[in-house]
C-alpha cells in the first residue's frame, strides 16, 4: 500500500475534475444569468436603459469566474496552504483600506475599491481567505485534542475580519465568518462544551452591540420588524411582504420568464441581487425553486464527499468550511425571501448578480475541486487525522 508520501506523482487520466460538482455550478450559473435578465429587462426598458445591461455585466463575470475556476483547480491543495497565511493577510489589507477614505461609500455602506473599470469587495476575497488560514492553524490537532488556547486564536482570526466587514457595515458576511468558525472547530475536534461557549460570547457580543447602538438604525429596522411581524408589517416589513407576495403568487409553475407582476413592476427590492430567489420563485414556480435547491444540495453534498476524501487535515477542513460557507448562503438568503428569517443583505450564490461575489465563489468551488483532484485513492492509505 502506498503511503501519501507517494501519492505526488500521479497519471494524467486520475486528475479530474468532479464533473458533478461542476455540473451543479454551470447549471445554477446558467440558471442565474436567465433571472437577472427576466427580473432586470423590464425596469431597465422602461427607464429606456439597454433591456441587457445587467446581463452582460454579469455574464463577463461569469467568463472570468470559468477561468478562476480553473486556476484554482490546478493549484495543488498543498500550494492553497503554503499560499494560506498571505492570502489571509492580503484581505486583512484590503477590508483596511476599503474602511479608509479609498473606500467607495453606496446607499450607506462603505464595502468597494475602486479599480477603474471594475470596483473590488474585499469581503468576498476574505472569506475562502477565512476558510483556508482556518483549515491552517487547526489541521495540526489530533481530534477531541483542541485546546482553549486554539479555540481562541480560531476565535480571533475569524473575528478580526468579521469585525472590519462589521463596520462596513455588512452585518451578514460578519455572520458568515462566524458560522463557518463554528463549523471548522466542530470538523477540527472541538469538544461541544467548546463550542457551546464561543457561541455564547458571539451571542453577547451581538446583544452588546444592539445595548451599544453599534448596529445601524436600518439593521435595528429589520430586526424589529422580524420580531414583530403585525406590528410593522406595512413599513419595516415591506421588502419580505412583498417577497412573500411575489413567491406565493408563484403557484407550482410560475408565471413565466418576464411575467412576474411583483418583481417586474419593482415591488420586490434587489430583484436580481439579495431577493433573486424571489424573482425566481415568482416566474418559475415551486418547481423552478425547488430545482434550484436541489441543485444546491447536490453542490454542498459534493463538497462534504470530497472533504470525506481529502487527503490531508487542511484540505479537509478547507472543503468543509466551503460548505458550511455555500450552506449558510443558500438557508440565510431563501430563508430571507420567504419570512423565516429576517434581512441580513445576503446573496445567493451563482444566480445574484455581482462580480467579486461570484468570482469568490467560483475560486472557493476551484480549491474545493483541487481537492478532490488530489484524493485519497482506493488502495491508498488515508490521513489519520
Amino acid at each position: 500500500m502506498r503511503t501519501m508520501a507517494g501519492v505526488e506523482l500521479r497519471k494524467r487520466s486520475e486528475v479530474k475534475p468532479d464533473l458533478v460538482l461542476i455540473g451543479a455550478v454551470a447549471a445554477l450559473s446558467a440558471l442565474g444569468l436567465v433571472m437577472i435578465f427576466s427580473a432586470t429587462a423590464p425596469r431597465l426598458g422602461a427607464a429606456g436603459e439597454s433591456r441587457s445591461s445587467e446581463l452582460v455585466s454579469q455574464a463577463v463575470f461569469v467568463v472570468l469566474g470559468v477561468f478562476v475556476l480553473i486556476a484554482a483547480s490546478a493549484i495543488s491543495d498543498r500550494t492553497w496552504q503554503s499560499l494560506a497565511p498571505m492570502i489571509y493577510g492580503i484581505a486583512l489589507i484590503l477590508l483596511l483600506v476599503v474602511i479608509s477614505p479609498v473606500g467607495v461609500v453606496r446607499q450607506g455602506a462603505q464595502r468597494w475599491i475602486s479599480l477603474g473599470i471594475i470596483d473590488l469587495q474585499p469581503s468576498e476575497v476574505a472569506k475562502p481567505a477565512v476558510v483556508m488560514a482556518l483549515a491552517l492553524l487547526l489541521a495540526p490537532i489530533e481530534e477531541n485534542r483542541m485546546r482553549w488556547f486554539r479555540v481562541a486564536k480560531a476565535v480571533a482570526l475569524a473575528a478580526i475580519p468579521a469585525g472590519l466587514v462589521f463596520f462596513q457595515p455588512d452585518l451578514g458576511t460578519a455572520l458568515v465568518f462566524g458560522f463557518v468558525t463554528v463549523v471548522m472547530l466542530f470538523v477540527g475536534g472541538t469538544s461541544f462544551r467548546q463550542i457551546a461557549l464561543v457561541i455564547v460570547g458571539a451571542a453577547i457580543a451581538l446583544v452588546m452591540a444592539l445595548e451599544l447602538g453599534v448596529l445601524h438604525d436600518y439593521q435595528v429596522n429589520r430586526l424589529v420588524g422580524f420580531l414583530n411581524t403585525d406590528e410593522h408589517s406595512l413599513s419595516l416589513n415591506y421588502n419580505q411582504n412583498q417577497s412573500q407576495i411575489a413567491i406565493g403568487s408563484g403557484g407550482l409553475f410560475g408565471q413565466g420568464l418576464f411575467g412576474g407582476t411583483q418583481t417586474n413592476l419593482a415591488f420586490v427590492p434587489s430583484q436580481s441581487t439579495d431577493f433573486i430567489f424571489t424573482a425566481l420563485a415568482e416566474q418559475l414556480g415551486f418547481v423552478g425553486g425547488a430545482l434550484v435547491l436541489g441543485l444546491f444540495a447536490v453542490m454542498i453534498w459534493r463538497m462534504l464527499l470530497i472533504a470525506n476524501f481529502a487527503r490531508d487535515r487542511f484540505a479537509q477542513l478547507t472543503a468543509a468550511g466551503i460548505a458550511a460557507m455555500f450552506a449558510f448562503h443558500v438557508f440565510v438568503n431563501v430563508g430571507m425571501t420567504v419570512g423565516i428569517l429576517p434581512v441580513t443583505g445576503i446573496p445567493l450564490p451563482f444566480l445574484s448578480a455581482g462580480g467579486s461575489f461570484y468570482m469568490s465563489m467560483m475560486l472557493a468551488v476551484g480549491v474545493v475541486n483541487s481537492i478532490w483532484m488530489r484524493r485519497v485513492r482506493p488502495g491508498q492509505r488515508p490521513f489519520t487525522g
